[in-house]
């Protein structure tokens, strides 16, 4: 039965329609906010899937581009696989939900989002992850939600709720947050080094606007909410846990206590060949539980270590990062390179520069349609030891590099102070904890080394949390999670900033939420980590970006020219550009508001490309002196180029002070000579002199132009010519002497 529900989120309409459109689904609903229209979906599986130790939750969020009136590009003019936006926002939509599903559920899960129309003042993001939290809310599936979720942006220091397409712009961050009615789920930012207090009360405002759709949510589910399925427990039973808690709780703690990750791994891979043994003994194929058992074993151990002892299992104090150490310039030939190691995590990063033409073009359904500013993370299997042959890159690439990415973006100069596009690459050589943020102090390294001159180093760094499972206000928050913290804590909150504030933050949990005091607990220790590895590492090493540029990165001059001169720098067809280029080498690139950039490793060459240029634009004036070169000679005179892309004629009366009886004897093609402009007639074209640049000879008297004697009417007779000429066109002078030279001839009167 259709049902539809409204409500208003930040001053803007929100309507619900639920019962009609796609009722397949276990549950479903078409959400519009504004303009903005999301169908949300999930279905689950009847039956658990068969052989794997982890829930199977899939979250797709599909951008049309009919949502915006576009067609894609391409030959096959429809949508392929999704793009960056499209997969950064599934993992955004993703994390807030996860946590909420029993853990021990292993039946397939689908959550789809498809996208089809956008209002640009009203986030689809937003809207697809409300309409996953009603759709999911409202169906039979096991679920702990709802969840909420805004965008938060901030303006003359307050703190803005979905901010529309113009406050987005003059933003000063965007952070999209997601909780439930208690706690906060999930958070993902980018920020214009907004301090660490600013930023948790916007965390905060955000909150309370998140309870109140929160409620509209629950009375959605109050009234049409379907009671939720029964399961088969994945978990491992109670009395086989028991079994292996009591053989091997001590060996565990001891297995663990390593900080070599690779000796740790062997000593629980030893134990588990021991409790495979134990419980084979104990009753035939009870052993299919002992991976489960010991993993189980292993984060209980882990997690004991922690809370009750405040030890870790590499020794450190829950405030300290592992050894620390950094170099640049470790790669030939490259723009910029670095190393960047924290414990067991490696990250090497190459930074290449390239003219602003090879920025990358995007398509999709926002306003952005290139970025400058490019990183890609790489995550090779060997990095963790395993055999495994590379793939392209996946969900987890993606978003670590995208985060890596966001992180830098606000120290970066301006395309007008460098005019660049820049990609940096994190080729993550070993992984042992947080190698998106090791990925954010590499590329800072590398920028430096490249000569970028950005505004200021930027780190990265993780906590970790453990909760009290009786107590969930009862917690501790840690410095640098390793791997293994990772996998059996509660959080691993991101945070990446500079000396004066934060430029990104990413909050993965495996709880039902934070509170605010472990996320004010957080801030305060990635704050004291990031400071220690700019002040002790990062600038120790390279404290500033170099001056010069690599000399195998190219040189690229910018210039402004005014719009309508950009045709004579384009000419026929690109025939001048095209011809610069040829004669220089350089590349040139022009904008439609007439910003111009040349670029070439040979700063000779984009000298010369420059000084052509400024030629073109040059409006030359009267009586200006230049030196030019002959490019063709007519009976009449010679055509020389003064300035680049730029000829006037200078007229045989104007090659030397003395009669000239043919052009040949004074220029040839190629010549060099020195001109003066004399004359822009009203066409304009350019009238040159060579004579006048010379001293004029000592005595000399002007010629009078030679006149022709006025001859009386006559009668017309016949037809054109014949010998008494009377009647047709004329072509002797009036003494009956025959010219010589095409300027006497042009000047001829035609007599009828």
């Amino acid at each position: 039965m259709e049902k539809i529900f409204k409500t208003e989120i930040a001053g803007r309409p929100v309507e619900v329609q639920t019962g009609k459109i796609a009722q397949f689904a276990n549950g479903s609903v078409l959400i519009k906010y504004g303009e903005t229209a999301v169908l949300s979906t999930v279905t689950a599986s009847e039956q658990p899937r068969e052989g794997i130790d982890f829930f199977p939750l899939s979250v797709d969020y599909e951008e049309k581009m009919y949502a915006v009136g576009k067609i894609p590009g391409g030959y096959l003019k429809r949508e392929g696989r999704p793009g960056e936006k499209a997969i950064l926002t599934s993992r955004v939509i993703d994390r807030p939900i996860r946590p909420l599903f029993p853990k021990d559920l292993r039946n397939d899960v689908v959550v789809n989002n498809t996208v089809m129309a956008v209002d640009p003042d009203c986030s689809p993001e937003i809207t697809a992850m409300l309409g996953t939290s009603i759709a999911i809310a409202i169906s039979d599936i096991p679920w702990k939600g709802p969840v909420g979720g805004v965008v938060l942006g901030l303006i003359d220091n307050k703190t803005v709720i979905n901010p529309t397409l113009s406050e987005r712009e003059i933003s000063q961050m965007y952070v999209t947050l997601a909780g439930t009615r208690d706690k906060i789920c999930m958070v993902e930012a980018g920020a214009n080094e907004v301090p660490d207090d600013i930023m948790l009360q916007a965390i905060a405002d955000g909150h309370e606007e998140i309870k109140k759709i929160v409620a509209f949510i629950d009375s959605i589910v109050a009234e049409i909410g379907k009671p939720k399925f029964e399961y088969e427990s994945a978990d491992v039973p109670e009395e086989v846990f028991h079994l292996v808690k009591e053989y091997g709780w001590d060996k565990m703690r001891q297995a663990v206590l390593s900080d070599d990750k690779s000796v740790r791994d062997a000593n629980v891979a030893a134990l588990q060949e021991e409790v495979v043994n134990l419980l084979e003994e104990k009753e035939e194929g009870l052993s299919s539980w002992a991976p489960d058992a010991i993993y189980k074993l292993e984060k209980k151990v882990v997690r004991d270590y922690l809370f009750r002892e405040h030890v870790r299992v590499d020794g450190r104090a829950l405030d300290e990062i592992r050894p620390l150490s950094c170099d640049v310039g470790v790669l030939p030939r490259v723009h910029g390179s670095s190393f960047f190691q924290r414990g067991q995590t490696q990250v090497m990063n190459i930074c290449t520069l390239a003219p602003l033409a090879d920025a990358q073009k995007l398509e999709g359904l926002d306003e952005q349609t290139s970025k400058r500013y490019i990183h890609h993370y790489n995550f090779p299997g060997y990095s963790v030891g395993e055999a495994k042959a590379s793939r392209s890159p996946g969900r987890r690439e993606i978003g670590h590099g995208a985060l890596a990415e966001r992180s830098l973006i606000p120290v970066l100069p301006s395309e007008e102070e460098f005019p660049y596009a820049i990609r940096t690459v994190s080729e993550i050589t070993m992984s042992n904890g947080s190698t998106s943020q090791g990925s954010v102090c590499a590329s800072t390294l590398s920028l430096m080394d490249a000569g970028v001159p950005i505004k200021r180093p930027v780190a990265g760094i993780s906590s970790g949390l453990i909760v009290n499972e009786e107590n969930d206000q009862d917690f501790l928050v840690f410095m640098d999670i390793q791997g293994i913290e990772d996998f059996f804590g509660d959080m691993d909150f991101k945070v990446a900033g500079t000396t004066e504030g934060i430029t990104s933050i990413q909050v993965d949990i495996k709880v039902e939420g934070l509170s605010l005091d472990i996320i004010k607990a957080a801030f305060e220790m990635t704050h004291k980590g990031r400071l220690k590895i700019i002040n002790e590492v990062i600038l120790p090493r390279i404290s500033e970006p170099r001056a010069e540029l690599s000399k195998w990165a190219p040189r690229i001059v910018s210039m402004q020219i005014p719009v309508d001169k950009i045709r004579e720098v384009i000419g026929s067809g690109g025939k001048v550009i095209n011809k610069i280029i040829a004669d220089t080498g350089a590349d040139i690139n022009i904008n439609d508001d007439g910003q111009l950039f040349i670029s070439t490793p040979d700063l000779e060459a984009a000298a010369k490309a420059q000084m052509i240029i400024n030629g073109i634009i040059a409006d030359p004036e009267v009586g200006q002196e230049f030196d030019g070169t002959v490019t063709r000679l007519m009976d009449f005179g010679a055509f020389v180029e003064f300035l680049p892309g730029k000829e006037g004629l200078v007229h045989i009366s104007k090659l030397a002070w003395n009669r000239v009886e043919k052009v040949e004897d004074v220029v040839h093609e190629g010549d060099k000579v020195r001109v003066k402009l004399i004359e822009i007639d009203s066409q304009g074209r350019l009238n040159l002199s060579i004579r006048d640049t010379l001293p004029k000879p000592e005595g000399y008297v002007e010629e009078e132009p030679r006149r022709r004697e006025a001859r009386p009417n006559r009668e017309r007779r016949g037809g054109f010519g014949g010998n008494n000429r009377r009647g047709g066109f004329r072509g002797e002078d009036n003494n009956n002497n025959s010219g010589d030279d095409e300027g006497q001839r042009r000047g001829r009167r035609i007599e009828f």
